[in-house]
């Protein structure tokens, strides 16, 4: 699931480039060297450069409900976020060492349950969970893998501190545009990869596909692999159909896939081809209408039985929504030490679980500072942030919470970095997060570089692009001496 927007507090925030003092920071220094001597409306005709090319290119998103159309370009700023080596290696061990710890925790629920009997997690927090599937309890996935790609949410506050803002661990999105963004910065700005050491992601699909192919089921030694999407309007289809590019494989929708004797084939003009391996963009309540919702005419008739059997590889596996649950996210840490042994690399942000009545009490009596999230929503929907509220969506939101105490969560607000963004003529600080993708399959890796996303309007807490952010390229440095 994807959280969007970003919070802060009245004291200053982390600005990455510039120092206290005005100084900037080592790690941009190169950057800025190079830029110095570019003319003054040299970014000005970048920028329209880049957003021509990306309505050429067709680099879109969808928005739902948008009576002015369906398809939008995605904004895209041309300074990128720079990133020290050793600040990498902290994002980098963080969010993979959350992944092995949410991997664990899947297997053990939908098996032994030990961490439930140990009572470090309440039982019903997971099995009265609306995103546990029961029915994948005692199904073996292959490679005991149930999260393949995960998105982690990561911000860094006025401290200096990185913490883990959530887990996204369905069908996480976005990795597209950060391929995209590298592919846009090389073309406009050929000469900074000369100067400036930038560890490379164009191989991340090479990555994704070995790993894909790494939990085919048993036997299998030349495994098909597809990318399966519910459809052209589907608001990330640009990515669906981007992936499969990439990685040399078929786009499929569900009708282009039938079940027989559990087993999983594509049609084509040569007749039925078996697949092996799903990388599904399709959520669990439509992908088969026999075991989940049967008004679905998105999934596959039988392929619950087909997964069920070991005969087909789901990535993501069913039912990796309960860990990636809003009010699940609480127990991350307590999930790393209990399954690996290791005190989490990255904190958790604060967080107040409202089914809790202390959390509940305090939380009302602090509506105005804090910021509240359903445990399903996404897209920035369905929350409150509390500094930037009227008095009045105070007050219809305190109701909704009141009537539903548990379906939510709180968090005090922070003060997350700036990043330098040009808007209009000049560069200005604007908030970001990060979202690095974490590969599982062969290991769990992820590749230098991460989705950022930016609030391109000034004083803004919104990231997501269909409500007014945008993306930027991220440069993870080689250069151990930056």
């Amino acid at each position: 699931m994807d959280t969007e927007i970003i919070t802060m507090n009245a004291s200053r925030p982390y600005d990455e480039m510039r120092a206290a003092d005005g100084s900037v920071r080592p790690h941009y220094r190169a950057y800025t060297e190079w830029l110095a001597d570019k003319p003054a409306d040299f970014l000005s005709q970048k920028q329209r450069e880049a957003d021509a090319l990306i309505t050429r290119l067709g680099i879109t998103f969808a928005v739902y409900g948008d009576e002015s159309g369906t398809e939008r370009s995605i904004p895209f700023d041309i300074i990128p976020r720079i990133i020290r080596p050793d600040a990498w290696k902290i994002i980098s061990d963080g969010a993979c060492q959350r992944v092995r710890a949410l991997n664990a925790f899947l297997k053990d629920i939908y098996h032994e349950q030990e961490i439930l009997k140990a009572g470090i997690i309440p039982a019903a927090q997971v099995t009265g969970n609306s995103a546990f599937r029961p029915e994948m309890k005692g199904v073996h996935v292959a490679g005991d893998v149930y999260v393949h790609i995960a998105g982690i949410d990561i911000v860094k506050t006025d401290s200096g501190e990185f913490y883990v803002l959530e887990d996204n661990l369905r069908t996480p999105s976005g990795v597209s545009y950060m391929l995209e963004n590298r592919k846009m910065m090389m073309r406009l700005f050929p000469d900074l990869f000369g100067r400036i050491p930038v560890a490379p992601i164009d191989h991340y699909t090479d990555v994704l596909l070995d790993n894909l192919r790494a939990v085919a089921p048993a036997h299998v030694t030349q495994p098909t692999v597809v990318v399966m999407t519910p459809g052209s309007y589907n608001s990330a289809y640009f990515e669906h159909a981007f992936l499969a590019q990439q990685m040399g494989v078929e786009l499929v929708e569900g009708q282009d896939l039938f079940v027989a004797n559990n087993y999983v084939y594509m049609r084509t003009t040569a007749g039925p081809q078996r697949v092996d391996v799903i990388y599904r963009r399709i959520d669990d309540d439509y992908l088969d209408p026999l075991a989940f919702r049967p008004d679905s005419a998105l999934g596959v008739p039988g392929i619950f039985a087909a997964y069920r059997a070991g005969n087909v590889t789901l990535a993501n596996a069913i039912g990796t929504g309960v860990a990636d649950d809003k009010s699940t996210y609480l127990y991350v840490p307590q999930m790393i030490e209990f399954y690996l042994g290791e005190k989490p690399v990255i904190a958790n942000v604060p967080t107040y679980r409202l089914g809790n009545s202390d959390d509940l009490a305090y939380t009302l009596a602090h509506l105005p500072e804090l910021v509240v999230k359903e445990v399903q929503g996404s897209g920035g929907y369905g929350m409150l942030v509390g500094p930037t509220s009227t008095k009045e969506q105070i007050a219809e939101f305190r109701k909704r919470i009141e009537q539903n105490p548990a379906n939510y969560i709180a968090q005090p607000t922070l003060a997350l970095s700036t990043c330098p963004t040009f808007r209009g003529s000049d560069i200005l600080p604007r908030h970001v997060d990060l979202r690095p993708y974490v590969l599982s399959g062969r290991g769990v890796t992820l590749v230098p570089g991460a989705l950022t996303r930016v609030a391109l309007r000034e004083g803004s807490l919104i990231v997501n692009s269909s409500q007014g952010g945008g993306t930027k390229d991220t440069w993870v440095l080689e250069d151990l001496q930056c």
